[in-house]
């Protein structure tokens, strides 16, 4: 039976720490201010319960100063949504070998968003050397002892990274690590080590920021489905088992792109999709 755009939104995806997240989550990478704004409230109206932010999208605020006025509205918040029913993300926008500065700038977000607490805080990137990625993490690890953060992850970590965190054996595992990923970019080797840790995929770029909408290999998956192309990425990456990430400030196409649920890709068209793997890189 076809799923609504309301069932594929209420999707969940279990971590290794028990938690489950919202499989399909408003990205809110290069949104100004206003942007973010109408963005998240729209996204909420139409039944979206997840939003990806980051200190370096310089957008915290304006995402939870709309997340906080839909749940507030009577007129908007018809189905009575509390704080604890939205997945809110953040990440650190530079490593440091500086504990208390790492400490600091975690407790900047938390004020920014003004949500009480951020859901899911990620080390933005690897960048900084071994000992900032470390002593990072032990920040980010105090933050969720401390309750300041609910979750903690990794973004863009190749296999290396995930396996140098996991030799220390931390205290607070990593339960994402946040990846381009698309059918233009598999990350095999990422997603193994991603697996062998128990680490779900968080798929940013999931439409490969339209560089690849007029693909020839992809009309034809959609035109066989009668879908869009931007929907039969979101597909894929859903079928992948990954919390996807696909960004819009448009209305309509925050509907369009979680309106999924009326097709299931077969494994020949999803082995077909694979193959258009060449390791394009849109952005970091």
């Amino acid at each position: 039976m076809p799923e609504t755009v309301t069932d594929m939104l209420s999707r969940r995806v279990k971590l290794s720490n028990g938690i489950s997240i919202p499989q399909i989550q408003l990205g809110l990478y290069m949104m100004s201010g206003p942007e973010t704004t109408r963005s998240v409230r729209w996204a909420l109206g139409a039944g979206y319960r997840g939003f990806d932010s980051a200190q370096w999208y310089y957008n915290e605020r304006e995402a939870g100063q709309a997340i906080l006025s839909f749940l507030s509205s009577s007129d908007e918040n018809t189905t009575g949504l509390t704080r604890e029913d939205i997945h809110f993300t953040s990440k650190l926008r530079d490593n440091s070998t500086n504990y208390d500065a790492v400490r600091a700038s975690i407790r900047k977000s938390v004020k920014e968003c003004g949500l009480g607490y951020i859901d899911l805080f990620l080390l933005h990137s690897p960048l900084g050397g071994r000992e900032a990625r470390l002593t990072s993490w032990k920040a980010v690890e105090d933050a969720v002892l401390a309750g300041e953060v609910k979750m903690a992850g990794v973004s863009n970590y190749g296999a290396k990274h995930i396996e140098e965190l996991m030799a220390t054996e931390p205290k607070v595992k990593p339960v994402v690590n946040q990846i381009e990923c698309h059918p233009f970019n598999t990350q095999t080797e990422i997603r193994a080590a991603c697996d062998k840790y128990g680490i779900v995929v968080e798929a940013y770029a999931p439409l490969a920021r339209g560089m690849r909408m007029r693909d020839r290999t992809l009309g034809q998956v959609a035109k066989k489905y009668g879908v869009t192309p931007a929907q039969v990425l979101v597909r894929w990456s859903i079928q992948k088992g990954f919390v996807t990430l696909p960004k819009s400030v448009k209305k309509e196409r925050l509907v369009e792109n979680a309106d999924v649920g009326g097709f299931e890709l077969a494994e020949e068209d999803v082995k077909t999709l694979d193959g258009l793997d060449e390791k394009l890189v849109t952005d970091w």
